[in-house]
């Protein structure tokens, strides 16, 4: 995929919000034309899923909207990630710090929720994406209105 432009989704465990961000963006992408011009991956700050699935209501909320969720969880790799991926989105402030501290630069992390277009420089307390894992009711309804948002604001950012 030489020439493009590398976007990588990263939460926790890569299993809930990031495989879901991926999955967004990679059918926003899709219907805009324009997944030709980039590279989407997702991953974790940590280890605890590498070789699963994502969550079966991550998978379950993706189809209900027409998105598949195909990604395969696996940990973030400094080595590998920090070459490949020009934008990394982290789904929390944690994640971010975590990323920061794995030797991400500064200047290619940014939080997911900073691209929503509902949102202003006021909301900033409120730009991390809730885990749903442990969560009840809408959590995972929720997130994926949220990442929907940041997808199509994100995308706008590159045109």
């Amino acid at each position: 995929m030489s020439g493009a432009t590398g976007v990588l989704f990263v939460c926790m465990g890569n299993i809930c919000r990031s495989p879901l961000g991926e999955g967004i963006f990679i059918h926003l992408a899709r219907q805009r034309g324009v997944l030709d011009r980039f590279d989407v991956d997702s991953c974790g700050t940590g280890a605890w899923h590498a070789g699963e699935k994502a969550d079966p209501r991550s998978i379950a909320i993706g189809k209900k909207h027409g998105i598949k969720i195909p990604s395969i969880a696996r940990q973030f790799e400094a080595s590998t990630d920090i070459e490949r991926f020009d934008l990394i989105l982290a789904m929390d402030r944690q994640n971010e710090r975590d990323l920061l501290s794995e030797g991400a630069p500064r200047e290619r992390v940014r939080l997911m929720r900073s691209f929503d277009p509902t949102l202003s420089e006021a909301d900033a307390n409120v730009l991390d994406v809730p885990d749903p894992y442990y969560g009840r009711g809408d959590g995972f309804e929720r997130v994926y209105d949220m990442l929907t948002r940041a997808c199509e604001g994100l995308l706008d950012s590159f045109e």
